[in-house]
Order: structure tokens, then sequence, then C-alpha cells
């Protein structure tokens, strides 16, 4: 019995850090299940964020400790057994222009990410304010709170006062004054909890910090206005954190489950984006009092709705990237860009589909269940704090014992050796049920990927970049073989193939005989790809061959201090921050390119393009070493 398993996403880079005032996390968000019809992948699950690169969000797969240092080996020193692009099929160029080398994301504000949602419009905070409804009710509320209070109460929600908590006491004590009180801390402190206690005959408001399972824990309900929207929608601007983390922060701060925020894409880490989000019955009061104490977020451009966000309901990101330090002379930029503008990039898959771990990961998906569960807990050994637990089971294959060895439980080791430990070895199916969802389908599309990596650089060698006999292109969401007469008024932008799956069809010419081939040499069979576990069995897709970007520009800046920032965030522009301002002559020379990107395409394939450059994180991390030494 076969199970094609992979590994999860990684960044583009390596370099970063970031500064955030409540470093807990909170639990992860499994997503939805993917379409089980053969469909096109432009439109799917975590929105691509054109994937801003990062197309779906798994629980850790042990790559943190508790406190989120890394233990054992650097990050760099991991990469440099790292997986290089020809490790995962992307093999081809579109364009015979002459390469260049230039340092992608060596700064997380060199990689600005918009989202555009499904009418078009490219997502930018630009607004602060609270809807006027709302804004009396903050006026009333915050009324009852001296100015000394609220100085006070501001120094615990910063994790400032020494005592642990603020006592307010009630002088005129009513139910009303109390609820307006508790009501008021709540709301302009967020993170905050309050309880009424009683002093020698007087009653006093205490606030503290709520923590562990409470934080979590729904909140009191209070009265919703029927004509409001149940939603309140929102533009979330963050720096250097991905989707998720901002996610479980947000929840933290506002004692709240993190499935009650919907999204249409997930955004990658390393980079500045701005994307809607949508809660369900938080007012926009609260939400705004957050920008007083999150660092490296800003919330705003508040509305209410009745209807929450879904995933890939975008039409696309829009993408400004700083590439620094280029090698390119202008006319090598000119070549580059106008092929992008014109014709495109091949639609690979990205390098961070397939994982930052030191095996190549996506090779997992081409073993047994019991050769999976060996690799996992065995095989990936290059982190420090699991040494004693794969030596434990090395020697025992004993779950329960190598489960005790692991510092560090959530993991996914740890959640596969608390399966093993309950359903014993011989249910290993059933084990590996209990690893996050969002893990075990990543591990699922990671090894359709690299097939179809695979495939369409055998396209490309073989037939160019023009339609041939025996391509597939969509008519009404189905696909259809090409005939002779067909190619001859088709081009490759019409051209798809497909993801490996029980519902699609292949090319007729001899790259759809490859598929078979290639399948069949890792121990699947390609006419039987149904599983009697539902998740592990999948229908398949049909992907375009060629991306062409839409809103190409693109310029060429001189700068001399390789630390200042090259794009105008819109934070900067909210607090009236002048812009970058350009030498006409400068040290270094950079490439500011902007384009819009579909929904599930990688817009490091664009860049790997333009470049004619390795994007793994293997090559960036030495360039960005080389560099900065």
């Amino acid at each position: 019995m076969y199970v094609l398993f992979a590994a999860s996403p990684m960044l583009v880079t390596s370099q970063g850090g970031e500064k955030r005032v409540c470093p807990e996390k909170g639990e992860e968000e499994e997503g939805d299940l993917p379409p089980k019809r053969p469909r096109v992948q432009n439109d799917q699950k975590n929105g691509g964020q054109s994937h801003q690169d990062e197309e779906e969000e798994p629980e850790g797969n042990g790559s943190e400790g508790e406190d989120g240092e890394e233990d054992g080996e650097t990050f760099a020193d991991m990469m440099k057994h790292g997986l290089t692009e020809v490790d995962v099929g992307i093999l081809k160029f579109v364009s015979d222009h002459e390469g260049f080398s230039g340092i992608l994301k060596e700064r997380y504000s060199d990689f600005v990410v918009h989202e555009i949602n499904k009418q078009g419009k490219t997502v930018q905070l630009d607004d602060l304010s609270i809807p006027p409804e709302v804004e009396q009710q903050q006026t009333d509320e915050s009324d009852v709170l001296t100015e000394e209070q609220k100085q006070q109460l501001g120094e615990l929600q910063l994790f400032k006062n020494k005592e642990g908590n603020v006592s307010i006491e009630v002088e005129d004590d009513t139910k009303e004054k109390r609820t307006l009180i508790h009501k008021a801390i709540k709301t302009q402190f967020p993170g905050l909890e309050t309880k009424t206690e009683e002093r020698e005959g007087h009653k006093f408001i205490v606030a503290y910090h709520a923590a562990g399972k409470k934080a979590l824990a729904a909140p009191r309900k209070h009265s919703w206005p029927k004509k409001r929207g149940s939603f309140c929608h929102f533009v979330l601007y963050k720096e250097n954190k991905d989707t998720m983390d901002a996610i479980n922060v947000l929840s933290k701060f506002l004692r709240l489950r993190p499935n009650l925020f919907s999204y249409m894409g997930t955004k990658d880490k390393r980079a500045i984006t701005v994307q809607e989000i949508a809660v369900l019955k938080i007012t926009a009061e609260r939400l705004a009092h957050l920008n007083k104490c999150l660092m490296n977020f800003k919330l705003g451009n508040f509305c209410y709705k009745n209807h929450p966000l879904k995933l890939g309901e975008l039409q696309g990101n829009h993408f400004t990237v700083v590439i620094r330090n280029i090698s390119g002379t202008q006319e090598q930029v000119q070549q580059a860009m106008t092929s992008l503008k014109e014709t495109g990039f091949i639609n690979y898959y990205g390098m961070q589909r397939f994982g930052t771990t030191a095996v190549p990961t996506h090779q997992v998906g081409r073993k047994s269940w019991w050769q999976n569960c060996e690799t996992l807990l065995f095989v990936f050994s290059e982190k420090g704090y699991l040494v004693r637990c794969r030596e434990e089971w090395a020697k025992t294959q004993d779950p329960e014992a190598a489960l005790k060895k692991l510092p560090i439980k959530r993991c996914v080791e740890g959640q596969l050796l608390r399966g093993l430990s309950m359903y014993g070895k011989k249910n290993i199916i059933t084990a590996f049920g209990l690893i996050p969802r969002n893990n075990r389908l990543m591990y699922i599309h990671s090894y359709q990927s690299v097939v179809w990596n695979t495939m369409v650089s055998r396209r490309i060698e073989a037939f160019g970049l023009k339609a041939v006999e025996g391509d597939l292109v969509l008519r009404g969401g189905t696909a259809h073989h090409l005939t002779a007469e067909e190619a001859e008024s088709h081009s490759i932008h019409d051209i798809v193939m497909p993801l490996p799956g029980f519902d699609v069809i292949y090319p007729s010419h001899h790259v759809g005989k490859g598929y078979r081939e290639m399948l069949s040499a890792d121990g699947l069979d390609i006419d039987n790809m149904r599983h009697k576990v539902k998740d592990y069995s999948l229908a398949g897709a049909y992907r375009r061959v060629i991306i062409r970007p839409s809103d190409v520009s693109w310029e060429v800046i001189q700068y001399d201090d390789p630390k200042i920032s090259l794009v105008h965030t819109d934070v900067e522009k909210l607090e009236d921050k002048p812009a970058p301002v350009f030498n006409t002559e400068g040290k270094y020379r950079a490439l500011r390119m902007e384009f819009s990107l579909p929904p599930s395409t990688y817009a490091t394939m664009a860049i790997r393009e333009v470049l004619k450059m390795d994007t793994s994180i293997k090559n960036q991390t030495q360039l960005n070493t080389t560099w900065l030494n």
C-alpha cells in the first residue's frame, strides 16, 4: 500500500527577525478540503495569494522550540544540503535573454504584496478611522475611565505593570456603572479580563491579563445591533509574519478562537503584505485598539458586512519586488522585463512548495506507510532537539518511549508517535490521521507538484512555446486534446497540463506517457489513484503552462545604503512619511518591479524568469552571505 507524501513550505530567503509584544502562538487552524473535481488551478484553496509564494500553512513540522528559537544547526548550515530547482523539476526558461544576478528578499520590505479582491480592486490600507455608528459608542464608554486609569491599563496591557493588575474603585456603585467599566476596559484594552471584588465594603473592578485556556475561551456575548452586518471586514497590514501567525496573535489579544477569522488567501512571512480579513461579531472599535499595542501590524478600512470571506475568492495579488545588487546592464534588464510582460513565465510550483528540510522531502511521497514512519521519525535529523527522540526510536521502535524523549509534543513527529502509541504499529493509516490534515494534504500536493514541474519541463523541451497536436486545452472546464489543425489556432498560453489524479486526462503525445513512467518508477499506479482514505484520493487538476503577468512596470534604482528601504509602504503613506528618494548614481543598483498575478501562481517563478537564477533557499542564502560578507 502506498501514499503520496512530501513536506511543508519554505521561505525564499533565510534572514529575518521580528518585533512583537505578544510572543505566544495560538492553535493553528486547518484549511478546507480541496475540490474533488478537476479544475484549472487559478482560484483555489488559500487564494493562491498568487500564493505570494506560500500556498498552505501546515502546523509546525517540529521546526521551532517553544520560545521560537531554533535548536541545533543554524538555518544557513541546514540549507547547505537543501533542495535546488533541478531537484523538483524546475529546468526551463521562456526567453533567451542573458540572465543576471541579484539578491531576492535581502530585506523583508523588498517584497510587498497587495491582495486583489474579487471585484478586481487592489486592497490598500489607507483609512484607520472607525465607522460612524461605532464612534459614538467609543466616546460614551471612554468617559467612564479617567486618563490616569487609561494610562495604568495601557501599561498593564503592555506587560509594564509589575503588580500584574489594576484596581478601579466604583464610586457610584450601580450595576449599570460597573457594566460600563467592564465593557470599556475589555473594548479599549484587548487582552485584559476583568472581575468585581468587594474590599471593606467598597466595590472594585480588577483588570488583569487573561492567560492559558481562558484566553481562548469564547468572549461574553454583548448585544449586537440587528441592522449591523455580522462580520467586521478590515484590512490587515503586516510585516515579517505569515497569515496564520498574525491570526493567532489577533486571537490571543481579542480572546477569540482563530476560526472566527476568515480570509481569501495566505500570505508569506518574509514580506510586507496587505490583505482583507473578516471576523464574526467583533466591533471595529475593539480591532482599532489593537493598533496601540501590536508592533508590525496595522488594522484599518473597517466596515460591516453580512458574509465572511472565503478561501480562493480573490482575483490575485499585486507585487512590488526589489532585487538588490543586480549585475545586469540596462539593456539586459529591458530585455528581461519586456519578455516577462509580453510572453510571461513557466507556471512552475515554486521552491517553497517542497519544504525546508535537509532531505529532499517530496521523495517521502514515494514510500510505503511504514517507510514514511521511518523517514519522519529517523531520517529528518537536522534538528538538535529531535536527536534523543530519534535515537530512542531507532533503538526500540517504541512510540511511547520515543515520545517521552521529545520536548515539543505538537510537532509532526510528536503527533505521529502519539498516533502509533494509541493505535499500534499495525494501524499506521489511522496513526497518520493524527498528523494535522493540512500537513497530510500538503504532503500529497507536494508530490503532485514535482510531477507537474517535471512533465512541463519535458513538454517545453520537446515542443517549445507553441501549441502542438496532443496538447490539452480547456473548453467549458473540460479538458480537450488538440488536433493538428486546432493547434494552429491556439497559443502556448492556452495549454494546460494535469496534476496526476483519478479524474484527469493526459496529453496524447509522448509527454503524456511520461506521467505513467514517472509514477510507475515511484511504485504508483496512474490507473488506480483512488484511495480508501478519502484525503489521499485526489481527482487531479489542470494548470496553465505559461502565465503572463498584468500591470507590469519596472525601474532601475541607484542607492548607497544597503539598509535603506526602497518601497513606500501603506503605513508610511498614512503617517505622511516621504517616499524614498533615489540617487542618479550610487554604489549599488536595484531592480524594482511591479506586476499582478492570478491566484495559485508563484511570484518567485516570475522573478526566476527575469534573473535566470536558481531561486532555491540554498542558493539565495549563499548569495546573501557572499554579499553581506
